[in-house]
């Protein structure tokens, strides 16, 4: 049984929102913090609408949907951070932006408080040292997919100077919340958006050289690899812009392999950053 019996997440967008409700859908309290209380409740409705598409789905029973609702708290501050067990920041993809998050949740919780980053690229040993020394045994990575709700994977990263025990805590507490952990290395992008990104930067590329459409891509990669959505939707759903941020991380550390490809860069240019923009590689603005 988890040690954790109230957590709190740093960031209330799509990750943060359904990293939460992952908590309290198994009866753990939790508290969503963004920079204002409108982004905090945003969090809190885009938590609400996911469980109403598991619960219509039948994949969460209706009859629990106000007790699991009722357990998640939206605020602006971090003075409900006094008490969790247990803090998941999923605050935007920036190295500075995490560790001034960091630092001040840090001077609000309990020494026992594990910390974790659910950042996807960058490595975890540098975000620890935005926390006191005596935290940096109890700080990790917990990365998880998008939709969290659906998505079971989690990679655990252990930084220089985590302890075991909290590697185990945190294996123990992603098991609670239904996931499935692995334990990976802490090199920027982990395992599994290494192997992703290198797929979308060729699939990119193939477009490029008129090789395929987007639409011609995802349906062989759904089709013929047995994907459950193809590469260019699943761009417009973590939003392109984001995509190209991870790779100019990856190009910065492993080099050419790993260069954001032009037709990335004109679709971001464009402001087609995906779904939330109502066009991506799709065009969703006349979808309902």
């Amino acid at each position: 049984m988890s040690e954790v019996k109230k957590a709190g997440v740093l960031g209330a967008g799509m990750m943060g929102a359904e990293i939460a409700l992952c908590f309290a859908m198994t009866g753990i309290e939790v508290v969503i913090k963004d920079i204002t209380m409108d982004l905090a409740k945003r969090g809190m409705e885009r938590a609400e609408k996911a469980l109403e598409r598991l619960v219509k789905k039948g994949q969460f029973d209706d009859s629990n949907k106000k007790k699991t609702l009722l357990l998640m708290h939206a605020t602006d501050n971090y003075g409900l951070f006094s008490d969790v067990d247990f803090v998941i920041e999923a605050v935007v993809e920036d190295l500075k932006i995490k560790k001034d998050a960091f630092a001040e949740v840090d001077k609000i919780c309990k020494p026992e408080c594990l910390f974790a980053t659910n950042t996807s690229s960058l490595r975890v040993t540098a975000l620890a040292t935005a926390v006191s020394e005596h935290r940096r045994g109890k700080f990790l990575g917990t990365h998880f997919f998008s939709p969290v709700s659906i998505m079971r994977l989690v990679e655990v990263i252990p930084g220089l100077e985590t302890t075991e025990e909290s590697v185990r805590k945190a294996i123990e507490v992603c098991r609670t919340i239904g996931k499935v952990p692995i334990r990976v290395k802490d090199v920027a992008g982990f395992a599994v958006n290494r192997l992703l990104h290198a797929m979308w930067i060729e699939a990119e590329r193939c477009v490029e050289e008129g090789v395929a459409t987007p639409e011609d891509i995802d349906t062989g990669c759904r089709l013929g690899l047995g994907h459950p959505i193809g590469p260019f939707a699943l761009m417009d759903i973590v939003t392109n812009n984001l995509t190209l941020d991870i790779q100019e991380i990856l190009h910065k550390v492993y080099g050419p392999r790993f260069m954001p490809r032009p037709i990335l860069r004109q679709k971001v240019d464009a402001g087609h950053l995906g779904r939330r923009t109502g066009r991506g590689w799709y065009d969703y603005r006349n979808k309902k």
